[in-house]
């Protein structure tokens, strides 16, 4: 089974939409996408995913399934620097690091820092694991302790456009892996595509390897750009 995980094309957050260059990038993704055999495409119901999904949908004459839990992930706690509250997947080395609960793979959404937050992020992270372990149930893969049984084999592909946070919050569930250490340490630019797919090596059961992550072939191939939208690496200076 292969399970694509797609960022939403370069958006424009004032509108919760894409910019010129973000409808670019989808129809050129739509080229890319349309070319694949796809058993089920499912959409965060965010504007920005939304109209990203639409340029392949449309293409393909499909449609996609809508759950509100592929919506950006939710949570806001006290950013180390400005004071502020930030999305919880924005926070600064020297404060994320520190706290120890962060790396907990199982409690990390029960962190110090996480409990700061006026949502309740564990809670929010619960409705993505039942989410997207519902997903793969519905085609057969049913989740056991940290792998999933299967009874038949299948060679479903099934696409999911929604956006970085929450991907990296599935990539957790699927990896045993804190989302913390995905959000700070890996990238997803927009109209990315990654790419996980089953290893069954041991009869009726299998564990999702990834294969490909933030793969933005189709951009490359027509010189377009890739955008840095959502990435924070800007060097410091006073």
């Amino acid at each position: 089974m292969k399970l694509i995980f797609i960022r939403h094309a370069e958006p424009d957050y004032s509108k919760d939409s894409l910019t010129e260059k973000g409808w670019k990038e989808a129809r050129l993704l739509a080229e890319r996408v349309s070319k694949w055999k796809v058993k089920q495409f499912y959409v965060s119901p965010l504007g920005r995913a939304r109209d990203t999904a639409s340029c392949t949908l449309e293409k393909v004459n499909r449609e996609a399934i809508t759950y509100p839990w592929l919506r950006e992930f939710e949570g806001h706690v006290p950013n180390s620097v400005t004071g502020y509250d930030h999305i919880c997947w924005d926070l600064m080395p020297d404060h994320w690091t520190l706290d120890e609960g962060m790396y907990d793979k199982d409690n990390w959404a029960k962190s110090d820092i996480m409990l700061t937050s006026s949502n309740n992020i564990y809670e929010e992270c619960s409705k993505v694991y039942n989410g997207i372990d519902g997903i793969l149930a519905d085609h057969g893969y049913k989740r056991c302790g940290r792998y999933y049984e299967f009874e038949e084999h299948s060679d479903d592909t099934i696409v999911i456009f929604c956006h970085l946070g929450v991907t990296m919050v599935m990539m957790s569930r699927l990896l045993g892996v804190s989302a913390p250490v995905l959000w700070q340490g890996y990238y997803l630019a927009p109209s990315s595509v990654t790419i996980f797919n089953t290893e069954e090596r041991v009869e009726n059961k299998a564990y999702f390897r990834c294969q490909v992550m933030g793969d933005t072939a189709h951009l490359y191939a027509a010189g377009e750009p890739v955008s840095s939208s959502g990435y924070y690496a800007k060097a410091y200076s006073k």
